[in-house]
């Protein structure tokens, strides 16, 4: 079966930065729903758009393509004594950038911690990077009505809505979502 819209395509990866330096290296597969549901990179999808399984190919992503360039207007000092403790690096908050109150709350990373000073980040981890995506197409199957309505593969690997008489499986995490 060739990789089409409303097709669940499981996807072996590794992912690098242009460097070849590994970033993750995939030990569970990608899971998800094909055809512009955003719950990959929409370059992936173009490079794996009419395939089949086994397809092998390693391509490159431009920040653009990707998670945006590096913007240093998102980082931002605050007090230690705003934020909740204990306090770490790589903690994460929900908040608003600076000076723009009807924009969407976004997530900023501590980044660095002084006595009563931290450092956060509203760039996404990857931001600014050019990113080389190994796949390999494991499986691809016809996706189901309750799949294509909700936008989003169920079951291994999918999202589990958690029905009262359904327990459901293990492996059964959300694995895909929109990744902008």
């Amino acid at each position: 079966m060739k990789i089409a819209k409303n097709t669940v395509v499981t996807v072996q990866y590794k992912l690098s930065d242009a460097q070849n330096n590994l970033i993750e290296d995939g030990r569970q597969p990608m899971v998800y729903l094909h055809g512009g549901y955003e719950n990959t990179l929409p370059k992936i999808e173009e490079e794996l758009d009419g395939k089949e399984v086994g397809y092998e190919n390693t391509i490159q992503i431009e920040p653009d393509d990707a998670f945006g360039d590096y913007d240093p207007n998102l980082v931002k000092v605050e007090p230690r004594s705003r934020l909740p403790e204990p306090l770490e690096v790589g903690m994460q908050f929900e908040g608003m950038p600076d000076g723009e109150s009807d924009e969407e709350a976004m997530i900023f990373t501590v980044t660095d911690i002084a006595e009563d000073k931290v450092v956060l980040d509203g760039n996404h981890p990857l931001a600014g990077m050019a990113l080389r995506f190994e796949l390999k197409v494991l499986d691809v199957r016809e996706a189901t009505e309750e799949e294509i309505a909700h936008e989003h593969v169920h079951g291994a690997h999918g999202h589990h809505h958690g029905d009262e008489d359904d327990e459901g499986e293990a492996g059964d995490q959300f694995r895909t979502h929109p990744i902008h």
